[in-house]
């Protein structure tokens, strides 16, 4: 098993279980501190490793009216705030254009679920030699994702992330089935498990509390821990009812400790007996 290296974390090989957390997507820089202030105070009791998610743009919103963020330029200089915190930074990448100042601003190149048959963006992003991870597109099985780490691998860049964020089970739902995290992980990368995403009910508004299913969060993430995945991507926000993007189905921060400290003790778990 391959470990990845993002900052002075390392990720996979029975390291430490991760935690990859933020809001959805950027709404102003004051969201984006109080937030990472906060997961920074909650990982630290804990000795969790963490890397701050907010996406500087989404290129995926279901309608031209949706919030979409305050773009890549604005939102990389936002991210460098949390960056002098001393926490790795991750976002979106939806297009080449993006490649290169997205390198020089993030330590975690993210390959979205729906571009994850972009062969060429995933070629730009892997040459930058930086840690991509790898979001399954909700139309692939976990098999087809070793054809995406191929594509990867082909430029030499081993710092590769799998993330589990569901499958499509009829028009709007999404199942997440746990045998996706020991399937990917036999391409030798460790595997993140998306436990917000996977909650969202597409074609809803995701200011709509029917867009989401955020009670399933918790029973999800602690099946993930157990299967084994290392690390566990969870979209928080201090007011989710107020949030612009996935209202429905980020977890309120107040919720995360009592969430993490059940994951860690899972984690431990497993560990322990060389599960992972």
């Amino acid at each position: 098993m391959n470990t990845v290296q993002v900052g002075d974390i390392r990720i996979g090989a029975g390291q430490s279980l991760a935690l990859i957390a933020g809001p959805c997507v950027i709404e102003n820089e004051s969201l984006v501190i109080e937030t990472a202030e906060r997961l920074v105070e909650i990982a630290g009791r804990m000795a969790m490793p963490l890397i701050f998610k907010s996406s500087y743009a989404k290129a995926n919103r279901s309608s031209v009216e949706y919030f979409t963020g305050p773009g890549i330029e604005k939102g990389l200089r936002i991210l460098q705030r949390v960056r002098r915190m001393g926490v790795p930074v991750l976002s979106d990448v939806h297009a080449l254009h993006e490649v290169e100042p997205a390198s020089e601003g993030l330590d975690v190149l993210q390959l979205p679920a729906h571009l994850s048959m972009q062969t060429e963006l995933t070629l730009a992003l892997a040459k930058t030699g930086k840690p991509v991870n790898l979001k399954k597109g909700q139309f692939l099985s976990p098999e087809d994702m070793q054809a995406v780490v191929r594509k990867v691998e082909s430029t030499g860049n081993r710092q590769i992330l799998l993330t589990e964020r569901g499958s499509c089970f009829g028009y709007r739902d999404l199942v997440a089935d746990m045998r996706s995290l020991p399937v990917m992980r036999k391409t030798g990368y460790p595997v993140v498990f998306d436990a917000t995403h996977v909650v969202r009910l597409y074609g809803l508004p995701s200011s709509d509390t029917r867009g989401g299913a955020p009670q399933f969060i918790a029973p999800l993430a602690r099946a993930a821990v157990a299967a084994g995945c290392d690390a566990v991507f969870i979209e928080t926000h201090p007011r989710v009812s107020e949030a612009l993007c996935d209202a429905a189905s980020m977890l309120p921060l107040d919720g995360l400790e009592p969430l993490l400290l059940q994951l860690m003790d899972i984690a431990r778990v497993i560990r322990q007996h060389g599960v992972v």
